[in-house]
């Protein structure tokens, strides 16, 4: 039987946990520091790599992201050298595509080819606000002008270029992103990633909000609003919306992104880094140490590691179902069957098609525009017995 993780690819993400500055709504495993050694950094990814090498043997890698954190501060050499370190370790997909986050303020010229020469084939720029007024609000470091100056940058020196909006901030209102959103469409080239703002606790928006003092965020309603304007928007514009927050012509959806939604495997290296990876059709989900001095002291101790935790069979269901529900293209019912040793609740099914929120496309179950504008609910009443 083929091994489930082959239905979504193979892929590769390499976490670089520092930033200029720490944005008052990231939640995500990053850190502001004086002085980093980028040859220690090298040396430790290049240790992790070879690690995992054991997992995964014989593989063709369809992807590599770069994510952190702000991996436009890792020094083009440093890129380079994981990424020639992965090809000495898999064979490379004749269409591999290599993807490294870039924030408009830590970008130059001659750094993005260096990238482009190290083997990097795809940009996604944290644009965020197309006003500095909004930039500002949401602690971003760079003007409006800087982030179009380093996005003709990118432009100019890779043919895919992906970048980022957040909307739903605060004195946001429908017209306002709508005006916003049509601005970034005549601006981009083949795919844009929009976020509804999201108050995470633990951040400074999130202990902002718990006192009072985040004030005039859109109400829920709006918010709906926005997402549902956004579909429609960006459909008008031939960037179709392939993945809940993801939009892109045909044929230039996010690789790396669509194996972590068709839930295939994949290598995660670096501090706080998360993967997938299946032995011997067991699939294991793997977490590294989220310290950056904590992790680069256990890889030299072996392994920058936390201990694996394999999943059940109803951890790979709910996995798949909340993964695969988030592509417009939705999920393989086959699929489901083979992983459940089950057919998925018929009833449920009718259900959630009556009142409009799935759709069948043959054998694939997707949520409508409707469904994936509360698809936490959707999910909700697929996973319940």
């Amino acid at each position: 039987m083929l091994e489930d993780w082959r239905n979504g690819g193979f892929g590769l993400y390499v976490h670089w946990p520092f930033c200029q500055a720490k944005c008052p709504y990231c939640d995500f495993n990053s850190h502001v520091v004086s002085r980093i050694d980028q040859k220690d950094w090298v040396t430790a990814y290049k240790a992790e790599l070879a690690r995992v090498a054991e997992l995964a043997p014989g593989r063709v890698l369809n992807a590599i992201f770069f994510g952190g954190g702000t991996p436009s501060l890792m020094h083009p050499d440093t890129v380079a050298a994981v990424i020639e370190s992965a090809q000495d370790i898999w064979t490379f997909a004749n269409d591999i595509e290599i993807t490294l986050e870039a924030n408009p303020g830590s970008v130059e010229a001659g750094r993005f080819a260096g990238y482009r020469d190290g083997g990097v084939n795809r940009i996604s720029m944290g644009f965020q606000a197309l006003n500095d007024d909004d930039l500002r609000r949401l602690g971003r470091i760079h003007t409006v002008a800087e982030g179009k100056a380093a996005f003709d940058i990118a432009r100019n020196c890779f043919d895919r270029v992906s970048f980022d909006l957040i909307y739903a901030r605060q004195g946001q209102s429908l017209d306002h992103w709508q005006a916003e959103l049509r601005e970034a469409l005549s601006m981009a080239i083949d795919h844009l990633s929009l976020y509804q703002l999201t108050i995470e606790e633990g951040t400074a928006f999130g202990d902002r909000y718990a006192r009072g003092k985040l004030r005039d965020l859109p109400t829920d309603d709006t918010a709906a609003d926005m997402y549902l304007a956004t579909q429609e928007i960006c459909t008008d514009f031939g960037m179709p919306g392939y993945e809940i927050s993801n939009h892109a012509r045909p044929g230039a959806e996010s690789r790396h992104n669509q194996i972590y939604w068709r839930y295939g495997d994949y290598i995660g290296i670096g501090p706080g880094a998360h993967g997938r990876i299946t032995s011997n059709g067991t699939r294991y989900a793997t977490e590294a140490i989220r310290a950056p001095g904590a992790w680069m002291q256990a890889v030299k101790d072996g392994s920058g590691e936390l201990p694996t935790t394999a999943l059940t069979r109803e951890d790979e269901i709910a996995e798949y179902l909340m993964m695969g529900m988030r592509l417009y293209e939705g999920l393989d019912l086959r699929r489901y069957e083979m992983l459940a040793g089950a057919e998925m609740d018929a009833d449920k099914i009718a259900h959630l098609q009556s009142i409009g929120m799935i759709a069948l496309d043959g054998p694939y179950m997707r949520a409508t525009n409707e469904g994936r504008a509360v698809l936490n609910a959707v999910l909700r009443e697929l996973l319940t017995d």
